[in-house]
């Protein structure tokens, strides 16, 4: 073996591992970590018969370093050192050693949860803060502290601040400086306009001729394949060997990669080289500055790769690539001030990814997630929403417990809303297709961007005309039938990359879903349908009524044109969207959305929102069939403004979607009248209570000054017309019915019957002086009833009118001019104090009038006379 900088590290790392049980370690990439402290723990027999794990953030890293521990004892992957990756297991009886990616470890979990088997775990690249790593290491450290002590357990990383990870083992940590030359760094002057692979191929160029092999680092497969052609002359004409590394190639192709020795290569890689794997004798990097991050679909909640900026991190990283044998070089695609605008590290993905397969293991291991000791803890918000799009999905009860359904789901290692489906499709008799629509939905889009007629020329559907993929799935069957061969692929429109990604996934899926029954094509297109509304049951939507705008331009419809136009949904979740009008369901009332994205506006305004690319037609029985318990019958009131009335209806409704709505015989009737108050209220209508306020003020007179006159107090005056208002609606629908309606009929319902007699007996609206003459009886809110009349009125009066016998009204007594002199409730004590005096200034002011001595005892002008 050659000589690697960790190797003078390897006891002190197993004694302290041992000692501990923990450990963190510290080393840069190319030091040997990944490859020789697993085989220094075997060699050591630090784990006696019991398994050492290997945790890999990468498949292609998992399966390239068991190959390395492998060739180094000279035995092939899968006897003494194995690896386990999704769908693929190279291990037998006699592994000790396996290289797994981390989601396995959550599986192993599942069956077997204190890892019997098991005596090490080790965490690699943990820098890169995966999800998956982060529930590892979480579930490792509570298995550690409770049931499995003698568990050892390391965390390696090449850039990774030691402290917050070692106190949260508890253990120590050991640092290799590994060996470093000096890396120039190049920059770009100004931003480089070019595609690509136009600039990876002039950049080849420029670091030419050099003593080692050229890495350049690029986001995907598709970059990598382009610019393979575009490097192809150069590497030609100086004798280099061009190679591509990800993940979609076969083993023996990137082997060719990694592989020591040879002539000089020109190797272009995803950033699986930046840490995972190392190539040795590289002595320049081409850094493009980008890469294809994880992410999930904000619609679905499905996995994605977006194209990003790396982090400082990273392209620290990348550069390092060049300087581990040599004095290297790195051309960066990018100015430095792109480099110093960048994030210092990368996010963790626990902050930005969908929780809801992760929720689904840990509550299956009996794990609650709220509760689980997190290195760093998720949001709650997101654990919140795996928690409901689980219980949703039948996955979970409502008590958070793992149901039958979710025992099923955890049969799939993929995202539990493509479980659903092929849980669902399985009890429908297409396991099979069920497993290929799911493989189809959680891997990267099929077709090829062509136009609308091209992508749907060379064939014709078979099954289905109701659902955007089922229409995919035709194709990828139809390709499946004729072996994959390239020109059916192309004449199908299909991308022949994405189609083998598709059908990897398919296998596997397919070998654990129940085996599909012989249906008729109208009942797999049924089955599919209900499988995919299963899997989305947030997702519903039905169309509404619209003219369909067209995109200006007139003529085919593109995939631009056909997104940014197309008819309007109203979803079930709240909200609206835009039906693509490339989706082939177009006149489905009902449907469910599989697929959408969040548009920006242009700057017209038009086609921004939510844009639903894939959906599928459904019936609502299908609803009652799969979700009963969601979907609900209520009472239902609305204003109708042009007839000014209550209308009432049954709705039957899901979500926030109404599926059904008839007239209601019976509506509340108290929640009727209050909302035709409330309208009643806002539009002015309620004039009429200008008329029952008079009534209001004498209940409230009589309430206080007569206790036992059987009235009871309305309460302050607004509060008291409010409660009127909705006492004189009830039994009411519409304004026309409140027109008709008198303030008596007010304070009769607010008050009862009874009290209108006794406002009449003891609160009369009036009342009558000795000769004849009627006095309105003024009531105010906070004071006493009061009258007024002519000063002259009153003579012959030894005292005022009073209410119910024992309450004298106030007296406003006024002059010939209507203004008043005196106003009292003692007339006598009037007459005989201030009526003098007064009686002097009227007969100077108005001669032509009486003003006797006495008035108490003098005749009043007739009612008649002025």
């Amino acid at each position: 073996m050659d000589a690697l900088p960790i190797d003078p590290l390897l006891p002190e790392i197993v004694a302290r591992l041992r000692e501990a049980g923990t450990l963190v370690l510290e080393a840069p990439p190319g030091a040997g970590k990944t490859t020789r402290v697993p085989r220094a723990l075997l060699d050591a027999g630090a784990t006696g018969e019991r398994e050492v794990l290997v945790l890999e953030p990468r498949r292609l890293a998992a399966r390239l370093a068991a190959r390395r521990v492998a060739d180094e004892l000279g035995e092939r992957v899968g006897e003494r050192v194995g690896y386990q990756v999704r769908f693929e297991d190279v291990s037998s009886a006699a592994t000790r050693v396996r290289f797994v990616t981390e989601g396995v470890l959550t599986r192993r979990l599942l069956a077997d949860p204190t890892l019997s088997r098991v005596g090490a775990v080790l965490l690699d690249e943990f820098h890169e803060r995966h999800l998956q790593g982060d529930v590892g290491l979480a579930l490792l450290r509570k298995l550690r502290r409770e049931r499995r002590p003698d568990l050892l357990l390391g965390v390696m990383s090449a850039t990774l601040d030691a402290g917050p990870v070692r106190e949260y083992l508890g253990g120590p940590s050991v640092r290799s400086e590994g060996r470093r030359f000096d890396v120039a760094i190049e920059y770009l002057t100004n931003p480089d306009i070019r595609p690509l692979h136009v600039q990876v191929a002039a950049a080849v160029r420029r670091l030419a001729p050099l003593d080692g092999h050229v890495l350049v680092f690029l986001p995907g497969a598709g970059e990598i394949r382009r610019a393979l052609e575009a490097c192809e002359p150069f590497a030609r004409e100086h004798g280099y060997e061009l190679v591509a590394l990800h993940g979609e190639l076969p083993p023996e192709q990137q082997d060719r990669a990694v592989r020591a020795g040879g002539p000089p290569r020109i190797v272009l890689s995803t950033n699986v080289a930046e840490t995972s794997v190392t190539i040795a004798g590289v002595s320049g990097v081409i850094d493009s500055g980008l890469a294809r991050v994880a992410g999930h679909a904000a619609w679905s909640g499905l996995s994605t790769l977006r194209l990003q900026r790396v982090s400082k991190a990273s392209a620290t990283q990348r550069a390092g690539r060049a300087g581990r044998t040599r004095a290297g070089r790195c051309l960066r695609l990018y100015t430095l001030h792109d480099f110093e605008t960048r994030a210092p590290h990368e996010e963790p993905e626990v902050r930005r990814l969908d929780l809801a397969q992760t929720v689904l293991e840990l509550r299956a291991t009996g794990v609650d997630p709220f509760a689980l000791e997190w290195l760093e803890a998720p949001p709650k918000a997101a654990l919140d929403a795996a928690d409901e799009l689980l219980t949703r999905l039948g996955a979970l009860d409502a008590a958070r417990a793992l149901t039958q359904t979710g025992r099923r789901l955890l049969r799939f290692a993929v995202h539990p809303r493509l479980a659903r489906l092929v849980v669902e499709a399985e009890s429908r008799g297409a396991g099979g297709e069920g497993a290929a629509l799911a493989a189809l939905l959680g891997e990267r889009d099929v077709e090829r961007r062509e136009s609308f007629e091209e992508r749907r020329g060379p064939r014709q559907a078979k099954v289905s005309a109701h659902a955007d993929a089922v229409e995919r799935l035709e194709a990828f069957l139809e390709a499946k039938d004729h072996g994959f061969a390239a020109g059916r692929v192309r004449d199908l429109g299909l991308d022949a990359g994405a189609v083998r990604a598709v059908e990897r996934v398919r296998q596997q899926l397919a070998r654990v879903a129940e085996r599909s029954r012989a249906l008729k094509p109208a009942e797999l297109d049924v089955a599919l349908r209900m499988s995919l509304l299963a899997a989305f049951p947030d997702r519903v939507a039905r169309l509404r009524e619209r003219p369909t705008e067209r995109a200006p331009g007139g003529g085919g419809r593109g995939p631009a044109q056909s997104i940014a136009s197309g008819r309007a949904l109203q979803l079930a979740s709240g909200g609206a969207a835009t039906l693509a009008e490339s989706s082939v369901v177009q006149d489905a009332a009902l449907l469910v959305a599989v697929d959408a994205e969040e548009r920006r506006a242009d700057g017209a305004g038009r086609g921004g929102g939510v844009i639903v690319r894939s959906a599928a037609a459904i019936e609502e029985d299908w609803l009652l069939d799969l979700f009963p318990d969601a979907l609900v019958e209520e009472k239902a009131l609305a204003w109708n403004a042009s007839l000014e009335r209550v209308d009432a209806s049954l709705r039957l409704r899901y979500d926030a979607l109404t599926l059904d709505e008839r007239p209601d015989p019976s509506p509340d009737p108290a929640a009727v009248a209050k909302l035709l108050a409330a309208e009643a209220r806002a539009t002015g209508a309620a004039r009429l209570l200008e008329r029952v306020a008079p009534l209001l003020a004498r209940a409230a007179f009589v309430a206080e000054a007569f206790p036992d006159g059987g009235v009871a107090s309305p309460g302050p005056l607004a509060d008291a017309l409010d409660r009127a208002l909705v006492a004189l609606c009830e039994g009411r629908r519409s304004f026309a019915d409140l027109r008709d309606a008198t303030p008596d009929e007010a304070v009769a319902a607010l008050l009862g019957p009874d009290a209108l007699r006794a406002l009449a007996r003891l609160a009369p609206d009036s009342v009558t002086l000795p000769h004849g003459r009627r006095l309105a009886v003024h009531y105010d809110a906070g004071g006493p009833p009061w009258v007024e009349s002519r000063l002259q009125d009153f003579f012959g009066a030894a005292r005022g009118p009073a209410l119910g016998g024992r309450v004298p009204l106030v007296l406003h007594l006024l002059a010939p001019n209507h203004r008043a002199v005196q106003v009292t409730t003692d007339l006598a004590g009037f007459w005989s104090r201030h009526y003098p005096a007064i009686r002097k200034e009227l007969m100077r002011k108005y001669p032509r009038h009486a003003w006797p001595e006495d008035p108490a005892h003098a005749a009043p002008p007739a009612p008649g006379r002025r």
